[in-house]
């Protein structure tokens, strides 16, 4: 039954929705599995572990906005009661779920939730029950006290459970490899170790820098340094040569980097160096066929 069609009777129709939005989070859950989708796709963010993730840098009150639902995906402490679009997992929040559902169906207003935004995604403090309620009644909005919460780095806008490992490590690798902001976003690996990895040849990178130019550089100077004169000078040769394919540029420049240090025994680069290190792959290729 529709969310718009009504009985006259408040507290039946309220009933007829729970129902309703039970039964649409238990049918998203089996597409979900049929299409082989990961489990944690269709789950509500839990804040915590997202702040942790990300680092929490700072955080001001918003004020009273107006929220369009979509991006509500998080929850503060509540989450294993709603799934990520806000229909009730289970029976417990039954009766409150329906006390609230009534009095939307009687034409009362919504107090403000009071929501926790980071980046673009919004977390409930207190009102998951208006959240549920307003999506099962095919509301587009509501109107929310938000608090702009800053964190070390960007959430994204569809972050899932499993991605939060890979920020962890990507948080981490900023905080030992302080980029400019407009630069971080090309730094892009797909495996959570591979940023140890990236920042461990940084510092040893700026190691090498040190003593080169015989002075201390600090961490955001060294960071600055190898993005200009190491890695994007890098990453361009490798696009002229038609090596960055099925991979990201960051991972293409960890491959040859570390190919280039084992063939080698080199740090530098150049275009004789690049040179020997493709004809040694070529070679490797060739005896491994």
């Amino acid at each position: 039954m529709p969310a718009s069609r009504s009985t006259g009777l408040s507290s039946v129709d309220a009933q007829h929705d729970f129902l309703r939005a039970r039964r649409r989070a238990t049918a998203a859950k089996l597409i979900g599995r049929l299409r082989g989708e990961p489990d944690d796709v269709g789950v509500v963010l839990p804040y915590e572990e997202v702040i942790a993730a990300l680092g929490f840098a700072s955080e001001r009150s918003a004020g009273l906005q107006v929220v369009t639902l979509d991006q509500i995906v998080g929850s503060v402490g509540r989450g294993r009661d709603f799934d990520r679009r806000f229909r009730p997992t289970s029976g417990r929040s039954r009766g409150r779920w329906e006390q609230i559902a009534a009095a939307a169906r009687r034409g009362e207003s919504f107090p403000p939730v009071d929501l926790v935004r980071v980046g673009e995604l919004y977390f409930v403090r207190d009102g998951h029950h208006r959240v549920s309620v307003a999506r099962a009644l095919d509301r587009a909005d509501i109107d929310a006290y938000v608090t702009e919460v800053v964190t070390r780095i960007d959430a994204g806008k569809a972050m899932k459970l499993s991605d939060l490992p890979l920020k962890s490590h990507e948080r981490v690798f900023f905080e030992r490899v302080p980029l400019p902001a407009a630069a971080r976003a090309t730094i892009e690996l797909s495996d959570p170790t591979e940023y140890d990895e990236l920042a461990e040849a940084v510092e040893a990178w700026g190691f090498r820098a040190m003593q080169s130019q015989g002075e201390a550089i600090d961490r955001r100077r060294t960071a600055e340094l190898w993005l200009e004169t190491e890695y994007r000078p890098v990453v361009e040769m490798l696009r002229e040569a038609g090596l960055i394919e099925g991979c990201t540029e960051t991972e293409a420049y960890m491959n040859v980097a570390a190919e280039r240090y084992r063939l080698l025994r080199t740090h530098d680069w150049s275009e004789n160096v690049l040179r020997q290190v493709l004809e040694g792959r070529g070679r490797r290729r060739r005896l491994r066929g």
